[in-house]
C-alpha cells in the first residue's frame, strides 16, 4: 500500500474512529430524559450508590487504551502524539473485532509517579486500563504501582499479549517434537518489556530452565548493566551459568524465543541446539532468522511475527477478547493464572498441532470468543474457590 494511500484514508475522516450516540434526541421529551433534568435522577443515585456507574453510563464498558510513545514497534521513542495512531487503531479492533469499546489516549514521558497518579484520577471513566508501546523498565513499574492503587484490571499488550500468545504456541509446539512443555531449556534473547513478561509466565507454567540474553549479552545473576528486573529472572532460573555470548547461551536448547533484532540467530547457532530445535524468531518487520535458513538448518517448528509466514505469535489474538471477556465479570487484575487459562484455550483451538500450525491465525473463526470464554470460566472459577 502506497503511503498516500494511508495518509489518505486516515485524513479522509480525521483517524479510523468516531463516538456513535446510543439514544436519538430530536425533541423535548428526549432531551430530558437523555440530558436535563433527566440526568439529576442518575447522578443522585449514583451520588450513593457509586458503583452503579458502571450500569448507568459508558463508564462500565470503555477501556481507556493509552500510551507515551516511548517504545512503539520498530519506532521507538516517537513520543505521545506519535503514539497516538497505534493506540487509536487498536481501539478499532477492539470494536470491530470485539464490539469493545476503547477510548485512545495519551500521557506525557511524566516521572512513573505522575503518571500513574494520572491514571488513577480517571479510574472512575473507565472499566480498564490496556497500557501500549511503553519502554521498559518504566513500563513494569507503572504496571505494578496502577494495579495497587485502581479496582479495574491492568493490561500491558506488549507484556501479558505477547507471553500469552508464546505460551499457547509453546504448548503446541511441545507436542510437534514430543518433549513435555516442562522440561524444555529456552533461551530468550530480548529481556525488553515483552521478554519479561514471557519469562515470568513460561515460570508460572513450569517451565524452570531459561537462559536470558539482551543486547549487552548474556544476562547474569550479578551483571551491572541490566536492571533488577533482569537480573531477577535468572535467579529464578535452573541456569545459573555464566554464559560469555549467545552462540554459549544456545548451545543444546530447545527453544530460542527471540524479542529482540533482525539477524541476530545464525544457522550454525541453530546447528547447536538441541534436537528438533523450535524457533519463535518474533522481531518486526524482519526476524531473528529468516524461516528458510532456519528450516534449512533444522529447525522443526518455527514461528514469526509476521503475516508472511505460518505460525503468526501477534497480540490480536489475546487483547480484543480479554476485555470482551473481562467486560463480562467482576475480574479486577490480570493475573498469571488468567494468562495461562487464555492461552490454554488458544492451543486447544488448534486440535492437531502441526509444524506449520502451532497458533490460530488472527482472523480464524472463534478466536475472540475462545478468549473471552476463557476469561469467564477464570472468573467462575474463582468466584468458586
Amino acid at each position: 500500500m502506497e503511503d498516500k494511500e494511508i495518509l489518505s484514508m486516515h485524513a479522509k475522516n480525521q483517524g479510523v474512529l468516531n463516538i456513535a450516540p446510543q439514544f436519538e434526541v430530536k425533541n423535548r421529551k428526549e432531551l430530558g430524559e437523555a440530558y436535563t433534568p433527566g440526568v439529576a435522577i442518575i447522578s443522585k443515585l449514583i451520588e450513593r450508590y457509586p458503583e452503579l456507574k458502571d450500569k448507568y453510563t459508558l463508564s462500565g464498558k470503555l477501556v481507556a487504551l493509552v500510551t507515551d510513545g516511548s517504545a512503539v514497534l520498530g519506532l521507538g521513542n516517537i513520543g505521545p502524539a506519535g503514539g497516538l495512531p497505534v493506540v487509536e487503531g487498536k481501539a478499532l479492533l477492539y470494536k470491530d473485532l470485539a464490539n469493545v469499546n476503547a477510548l485512545p489516549l495519551t500521557v506525557e514521558q511524566v516521572p512513573v509517579d505522575e503518571f500513574v497518579a494520572t491514571l488513577k484520577n480517571m479510574q472512575e471513566s473507565f472499566a480498564g486500563f490496556h497500557l501500549e508501546d511503553i519502554k521498559a523498565p518504566r513500563c513494569f513499574e507503572i504496571e505494578e504501582k496502577l494495579s495497587k492503587v485502581v479496582n479495574i484490571p491492568v493490561y500491558h499488550d506488549d507484556q501479558e499479549g505477547t507471553a500469552i500468545v508464546v505460551l499457547a504456541g509453546l504448548i503446541n509446539a511441545a507436542k510437534v517434537v514430543k518433549k513435555d512443555l516442562k522440561d524444555l531449556k529456552v533461551v530468550i534473547n530480548g529481556v525488553g518489556a515483552s521478554g519479561v513478561a514471557t519469562a515470568r509466565l513460561l515460570f508460572a507454567a513450569g517451565i524452570k530452565n531459561i537462559t536470558f540474553v539482551d543486547i549487552d549479552g548474556p544476562v547474569h545473576i550479578d551483571s551491572q548493566n541490566y536492571n533488577h528486573y533482569q537480573t531477577d529472572l535468572v535467579k529464578q532460573s535452573a541456569d545459573q551459568i555464566s554464559y560469555k555470548n549467545l552462540s554459549e547461551a544456545v548451545k543444546n536448547r530447545d527453544v530460542f524465543i527471540g524479542l529482540s533484532d533482525a539477524d541476530v540467530l545464525t544457522s550454525e547457532q541453530v546447528e547447536t541446539m538441541a534436537k528438533d530445535p523450535i524457533i519463535f524468531a518474533l522481531a518486526n518487520p524482519k526476524p531473528e532468522i529468516d524461516p528458510q535458513i532456519a528450516k534449512n538448518a533444522g529447525v522443526a517448528v518455527m514461528a514469526t511475527g509476521s503475516s508472511q509466514y505460518p505460525n503468526q505469535v501477534n497480540n490480536i489474538l489475546v487483547f480484543p477478547g480479554l476485555y470482551k471477556g473481562l467486560l463480562s465479570t467482576d475480574l479486577n487484575k490480570v493475573d498469571f493464572g488468567l494468562e495461562k487459562a487464555i492461552a490454554s484455550g488458544l492451543a486447544n483451538m488448534i486440535s492437531n498441532p502441526t509444524a506449520e500450525k502451532i497458533v490460530p491465525g488472527v482472523f480464524d473463526d472463534g478466536v475472540v470468543n475462545t478468549v473471552a470464554k476463557a476469561v469467564q470460566h477464570y472468573a467462575n472459577q474463582k468466584n468458586n474457590d
